[in-house]
């Protein structure tokens, strides 16, 4: 299997596999909002001067207030995906208890950096047994949520282990009741969160890492001065402080992850799992579907782990369903 292939996000590698599928091409590769938020026009200065200090402090703050969290607490990046290589540089853990199957970076940073990692479905059961505690809320792909109290609960067996509670909260926008951010700063728990798929707009590379002082403080001279563009600050705190729009999102999203059920069920397919922007599906033919949909320029997600599922994201238009529907017919 081409590893090219197998992940989302590749659309330039399908088109030149797949050189006669019909365009434009439908990407559902990605569990990406396909009506981001909508950026105007940004200041000169934006583009123009090294960010300041200001445009960094308002950002934040916007953020913290939209994800309810202490400002002192959140440090802004470069993407979370970058959060995720560096965090093995700032703390050592000898043991990992991972949720699995998830987002695959987490298992690779933490097997580079020398720790044993174990992959398991039930990670709560580790808690207060490891060095650190990770997983993503709601997770990816599965859809898994994990409830507030739940990870409380866990964070304090963590605690008395003086270890940590790691929860990359990536798709928690969508469900901020499950978010650990009101306990954000507390010395054993670390949250990562993302802009660019609840807003839509992954190529600005925003993010932000929830957590103790020392910590933050550490990853913040790796980092470095600038650790975030111009362009990403203005459009983070304008998309931030939109509350409104956040709302009406969340609402857009649902009533589309609906229309998308039933197409997948209309096709015969399991549907096993997901979130307000992707759906997972089960099939013995998963792989021949996958080829199937890229012949018809559709680009669904697919698991070198799980040969049965597919990960589908939200068609963005009437007639992006349509040909989703269509070929999923044939």
């Amino acid at each position: 299997m081409n590893d090219d292939l197998l992940h989302g996000g590749a659309l330039d590698h399908m088109q030149t596999a797949y050189p006669n599928a019909p365009t434009p091409w439908v990407d559902l590769s990605t569990g990406i909002n396909p009506w981001p938020y909508p950026v105007g026009a940004l200041p000169p200065s934006a583009w123009q001067h090294l960010p300041t200090e200001a445009a960094l402090q308002a950002c934040r703050a916007a953020m913290a207030h939209a994800i309810g969290a202490p400002e002192a607490a959140l440090l802004l990046a470069p993407g979370s995906e970058l959060l995720i290589r560096l965090l093995p540089t700032v703390i050592a853990p000898r043991t990992v208890a991972l949720l699995s199957p998830t987002y695959g970076d987490h298992a690779r940073a933490w097997r580079a950096s020398g720790a044993d990692v174990i992959e398991t479905a039930d990670p709560l059961a580790f808690a207060g047994k490891v060095d650190a505690l990770v997983l993503c809320n709601p997770n990816n792909p599965t859809g898994m949520v994990h409830e507030r109290s739940q990870l409380g609960q866990a964070l304090t067996r963590q605690a008395a282990r003086n270890g940590w509670l790691i929860v990359d909260e990536a798709y928690a926008d969508l469900c901020p009741a499950l978010s650990l951010t009101p306990l954000a700063g507390a010395r054993n728990l670390i949250i990562l969160r993302s802009f660019g798929k609840f807003y839509g707009l992954a190529g600005l590379r925003l993010g932000a890492l929830l957590g103790p002082p020392a910590l933050l403080d550490s990853l913040s001279h790796r980092l470095g001065v600038w650790p975030v563009s111009g362009p990403a600050l203005a459009i983070g705190k304008q998309a931030y402080a939109d509350l409104a729009w956040q709302a009406e999102t969340r609402n857009q999203l649902a009533a589309a992850r609906r229309r998308l059920d039933k197409i997948l069920l209309d096709s015969g397919l399991w549907l096993v799992g997901g979130t307000d922007l992707f759906r997972l599906v089960k099939t013995e033919k998963a792989q021949q579907l996958w080829h199937r949909l890229a012949e018809a320029g559709i680009y669904v997600r697919r698991f070198d782990y799980a040969p049965d599922l597919l990960r589908i994201g939200l068609p963005s238009d009437a007639a992006a369903e349509h040909r989703l529907a269509a070929a999923l017919s044939l």
